[in-house]
């Protein structure tokens, strides 16, 4: 029974994986090619509902049209694999959690705020993209006039939180096995395992703390131990945050991953959303160092919930 539920948890959490990365694509159907007049135009056909819909893309380009093959191509495989992750639970007996209504709408409430929730936390990182640029990327997977490493870790961070607002995933236990696949998510493309435990000693600019390596076992534990505490959902979003920022537990991606697996705890008790928004960047790291040095006071905490909690109602 344990080996079963262990395999439904892992594959539900594919599932979800698999979802959000067909999300990130750009466009999902067959693309063709049609002529008009003398021009040559490209179309993304699918079927809607049933019905054999063909949308606009732009004018014919070699370049646009091999990444429209190699999208079309990406998504088919993610849907045979989705296909067989649904089948393989469906033997296991294993029925989708059926979410509240409440939960449900904070699912929406994170869709709808995830291009400025993921902008938020770019500037946060020090992306330099306009919120018309981050737009941009989110929506085609490039723009002009931005590094590939900067528009690499904005599809991470849409990656990471398609991942943890999926339906079938919000209903997940918050424990470290999340936080560890958020951190591969928003460390993709930089690390060969964005969510390995830190095993090297780091130093945070302004501040002498210096944390210490951390342990799995007492990693796994304290989280535990913050989840059973209670409290007010954003309360207990507030200290896994935080927590997960000073022990550092990863290489990099640490604030991002701590933010997400945050709001993850969050919609899952329809709490809204916690996000450092770009106005308050400079206040929030200039409390951020006060508290890995231990002089915090618990303002850090009040900060959050008062300028960084989006609240449902």
């Amino acid at each position: 029974m344990d080996r079963e539920y262990s395999e439904i948890q892992e594959l539900v959490r594919q599932r979800a994986d698999l979802q959000a990365r067909l999300k990130l694509l750009p466009y999902d159907g067959t693309p063709e090619i049609k002529a008009r007049g003398e021009g040559k135009y490209l179309y993304i056909r699918k079927r809607v509902a049933g019905k054999l819909t063909s949308a606009y893309v732009g004018a014919f380009d070699d370049e646009l049209y091999a990444a429209l093959l190699r999208w079309s191509k990406e998504a088919r495989e993610l849907k045979k694999r989705i296909r067989g992750v649904a089948k393989r639970l469906a033997e296991l007996g294993h029925e989708t959690t059926e979410l509240s209504a409440a939960v449900l709408l904070n699912v929406e409430f994170a869709r709808a705020n995830m291009k400025s929730c993921i902008y938020d936390q770019a500037v946060l990182e020090g992306v330099a993209t306009t919120f018309p640029q981050t737009e941009d990327i989110l929506e085609n997977g490039r723009v002009n006039g931005v590094s590939a490493n900067d528009v690499q870790k904005i599809l991470n961070l849409k990656h990471a939180w398609e991942f943890v607002a999926d339906p079938d995933f919000v209903a997940a236990k918050p424990d470290y096995s999340v936080l560890r696949h958020v951190a591969r998510l928003v460390n993709e493309g930089f690390y060969a395992d964005g969510g390995r435990i830190r095993g090297v000693p780091v130093a945070i600019g302004g501040t002498t703390y210096k944390p210490p390596l951390p342990v799995e076992a007492d990693v796994r534990e304290r989280i535990a131990q913050i989840l059973s505490e209670g409290g007010e959902p954003v309360d207990v979003a507030i200290r896994l945050c935080l927590y997960c920022m000073k022990t550092q537990i990863f290489n990099d991606g640490n604030k991002r991953a701590a933010v997400i697996f945050a709001n993850h705890y969050l919609i899952g008790r329809a709490g809204g959303l916690l996000v450092i928004p770009e106005r308050n960047v400079s206040e929030f790291k200039r409390l951020l160092v006060r508290y890995y040095g231990g002089r915090d006071e618990g303002k850090i905490a009040a900060f959050l919930k008062k300028k960084c909690w989006r609240r449902l109602g």
